[in-house]
């Protein structure tokens, strides 16, 4: 079993900056790409950032390239999302989890998941 904790999430005003991390327990990220995505009220969750493990190689959204970056830190068996610039649209609950398969911006290549952390942006 894997236990994946988010944390960082807030309140913010527009243009701020947050730094998400996402702490993985029991059965650690070794080999695994992680992801982040976000759900918005009335909305389906969708992709965000993903990053794989044995050489990071990283994945965005369009709606955040350049505005988000996805690490890792192998010791901590811990992933961030720094997010710089946001914007009242980036208003959501952000979850992360650890990939399965290799379509790394499907919902259904992963298979465990956080309890999610919220995320608001104020206009």
């Amino acid at each position: 079993q894997v236990q994946l904790v988010e944390s960082g999430g807030g309140l913010v005003q527009a243009g701020g900056s947050l730094r998400l991390s996402c702490a993985a327990s029991g059965r650690t990220f070794n080999s695994y790409a992680v992801g982040w995505f976000r759900q918005a009220p009335g909305k389906e969750r969708e992709f965000v950032a993903a990053i794989t493990w044995s050489i990071g190689s990283t994945y965005y959204a369009d709606s955040v390239k350049g505005r988000f970056t996805i690490s890792r830190d192998n010791a901590k068996n811990t992933v961030y999302l720094q997010m710089n610039s946001l914007k009242p649209e980036d208003t959501a609950v952000y979850y992360c989890a650890r990939a399965l398969r290799s379509n790394l911006y499907a919902l259904q290549s992963y298979n465990y998941w956080g309890q999610g952390t919220q995320v608001t942006v104020s206009s």
